[in-house]
């Protein structure tokens, strides 16, 4: 009881610290200002978390978690260009995760960042993962005759640089129809209008 009690609330402590940081990015989100919107004060949220740091690696894990629904990074083998496609339309449907997601991966670049070993790791396995998918859809070459390591690295940077221009842009940018348009591309099928 007093465990499930406790894991309720360090959930309660990183939706609000997601909040938090998609308002001010990393730098600009106080401990203070997560505490106070769960009801704690900060000493009794650092009782949870002991640094900033490690409530932010919980965010970034956490954000992980609702990508794959449930565990950690999803195997290679369980994605499907279609999925990711899904995943395009789910993260159009959840703004402030991605918008914090995006502040943090942006605020990552910079020396000393505490998540910018998280984010090198990631995309690590995410361009591994994205070859995989590749490989999957369409052997050793796509139709451009790029082998899926080529690809993988593009089609990580056209899912999250879409996002990025959605959140500058929504009523301009359709982030899932793009990337539908990219997948058509990959294809090298021309588009059903």
């Amino acid at each position: 009881m007093v465990r499930a009690r406790s894991e309720e609330r360090r959930g309660d402590i990183v939706r609000a610290a997601v909040e938090v940081i998609a308002e001010r990015g990393y730098r600009g989100a106080s401990l203070h200002a997560v505490a106070e919107r769960v009801g704690l004060t900060q000493q009794g949220l650092l009782h949870y978390f002991p640094t900033k740091e490690a409530l932010l690696v919980a965010v970034l894990e956490e954000r992980d978690r609702w990508d794959t629904g449930g565990g950690s990074r999803a195997s290679a083998g369980t994605w499907r260009l279609d999925l990711l496609a899904s995943l395009v339309d789910y993260n159009a449907m959840r703004p402030g995760i991605v918008q914090t997601f995006s502040a943090l991966l942006g605020e990552s670049v910079t020396d000393g960042h505490p998540a910018r070993e998280f984010f090198t790791e990631r995309y690590a396995q995410v361009r591994g993962e994205m070859a995989a998918v590749l490989r999957a859809e369409f052997g050793d070459r796509l139709p451009s005759g790029l082998t899926p390591e080529q690809a993988a690295p593009l089609l990580t940077a056209v899912m999250d640089g879409l996002q990025y221009q959605w959140l500058l842009s929504p009523e301009s940018v359709d982030m899932p129809g793009a990337f539908r348009s990219f997948l058509t591309l990959l294809r090298g099928a021309p588009e059903v209008p």
